[in-house]
């Protein structure tokens, strides 16, 4: 599913004060999810950048199918109102710049992803690291729960016996 259509899917219906029925991107927060904090630092990042928002628009428009089907009428118009006679070199060289300048931006986007993702890494691997120590203080604070409750039982046992020690002969003088 390309990106326009995934977007097309991914929309939900909002009534608005009129009673217009408009649709509205379904985010994190609609769905009741809270997003990453990390990943909001590093979208907020990356918008600081002009570069990065034109990439981003750029990528987010030739992934789409308006992008599919600007380019077919153009070609066809192109074709079909003979812009140039065959075999169309002008075509060729505009439609060859423009996969150089596609293939940078998709470059571009897969690298905006590849940061995301170590973004995430980053926080999980921080997160595990924060919960190996919470386990070993719980490791910790268990044996020392086990040696009071093994010297509990000591102490109880020892104190039993003395009591069973101490009240046999008082029974046996009467």
């Amino acid at each position: 599913m390309g990106g326009a259509e995934a977007e097309a899917v991914a929309r939900v219906r909002a009534d608005d004060e009129s009673g217009a029925v408009a649709t509205q991107p379904i985010t994190a927060a609609r769905l009741g999810r809270v997003p990453n904090p990390a990943l909001i630092e590093h979208a907020r990042e990356r918008a600081a950048s002009v570069e990065n928002r034109m990439a981003d628009h750029i990528t987010a428009f030739s992934g789409s199918m308006r992008f599919v089907y600007l380019h077919a009428i153009w070609f066809a118009c192109w074709i079909g109102f003979g812009a140039e006679p065959y075999p169309y070199g002008l075509l060729t060289m505009i439609v060859s710049l423009e996969a150089i300048f596609l293939s940078t931006f998709v470059m571009i986007s897969q690298n905006r992803a590849d940061a995301k993702r170590q973004v995430l890494a980053n926080q999980q691997w921080e997160t595990v690291q924060a919960e190996d120590g919470q386990n070993e203080e719980l490791l910790r604070l268990s044996r020392q729960i086990l040696d009071l409750t093994q010297q509990v039982h000591q102490y109880a046992k020892a104190r039993s016996e003395l009591e069973a020690s101490s009240t046999t002969p008082a029974s046996n003088g009467s």
